[in-house]
């Protein structure tokens, strides 16, 4: 009797030990729904108090971040880096090699762990025949590389723009609404960086097919995400792509669509949605969510930087 008591009793513990350590349990249940609306947005800067992530960006690299939020930055190379003084200086077409892809990523990520920022939004995995120009690599081969680069350097990797904008004729940071196509070889490089562990996905704001809805907020985008055994923190592309973006409405759609995090560049927006996921939040709707964005923390969050 004795012993199986003590059986229970370590059970118990161990099972207690294991959600806390995921970011499920208690630990969620311990948060209010205003803390969860929080953590489940990232911001431009300055930051709403207690959002899940900041984005830090070249004007915004001198504001004060807030304690514990994952910091996130554009830093693929080339014209797109948050930081200019840091690697890596050659943008994502100049790799011809695996090996100097590996080493652009390495770089990348010691030089900005050491500015305090744990997740660099990249690389971008999209085909070679998109319109982003130098910001494809090559190869998706070449992506990769790049982005274990930044897992071996102690960075977080954000593959994107799920489920790809090779086929789309212009970005979509020029125009509301892109069409796309969605090709199963682009959704296989996109496989291939999940199987390669990268703990982030960024899903894209164009539109696919006969879907009502741009990506980044349509389920389907997150059920094929999914389905290729990701189970890490899939984060939208910004949502602050029009003045009067329909905030109120496009993040709890995200959020129920299946996205862990909503990006919005503009801080006032991001407060905006914060109060518009309370709701979802008293009804236990981002619970799931949530653990994943603790999860991530843990692991990449930088603490206090200013």
């Amino acid at each position: 009797m004795r012993r199986a008591a003590v059986a229970v009793v370590v059970a118990v513990l161990v099972l207690v030990a294991e959600a806390r350590s995921d970011g499920s349990g208690a630990s969620v249940a311990s948060l209010t729904a205003e803390q969860k609306a929080a953590l489940v947005v990232v911001s431009g800067l300055p930051a709403p108090p207690g959002v899940g992530g900041v984005l830090v960006q070249r004007w915004s690299r001198s504001l004060a971040r807030p304690r514990g939020a994952l910091v996130f930055a554009d830093q693929e190379g080339g014209d797109v880096r948050a930081f200019r003084e840091l690697p890596p200086a050659a943008d994502a077409r100049a790799y011809r090699s695996t090996a100097a892809a590996f080493l652009g990523g390495r770089a990348a990520a010691r030089a900005l762990r050491r500015a305090g920022v744990g997740i660099d939004l990249a690389p971008v995995v999209d085909l070679a025949d998109g319109p982003l120009g130098p910001r494809h690599f090559r190869r998706p081969e070449l992506a990769l590389a790049f982005a274990r680069g930044l897992l071996r350097g102690g960075a977080g990797a954000c593959a994107k723009h799920f489920p790809g904008l090779g086929s789309a004729a212009v970005s979509t940071d020029e125009r509301p609404r892109v069409p796309a196509v969605i090709r199963a070889r682009e959704v296989a490089a996109f496989r291939a960086a999940v199987r390669a562990g990268v703990p982030c996905v960024m899903t894209s704001n164009a539109f696919y097919g006969d879907e009502p809805y741009r990506a980044s907020i349509s389920p389907s985008t997150y059920r094929r995400l999914r389905a290729l055994g990701f189970d890490g923190v899939a984060i939208t592309d910004s949502l602050s792509i029009v003045r009067a973006a329909p905030v109120e409405r496009w993040a709890p759609q995200a959020l129920r669509a299946g996205a862990d995090l909503v990006l919005f560049t503009s801080p006032a927006f991001a407060r905006r949605a914060i109060r518009a996921l309370v709701p979802l939040a008293r009804r236990g709707e981002l619970d799931g969510a949530v653990a994943r964005v603790l999860r991530l923390r843990r692991r990449y969050a930088s603490g206090a930087h200013s």
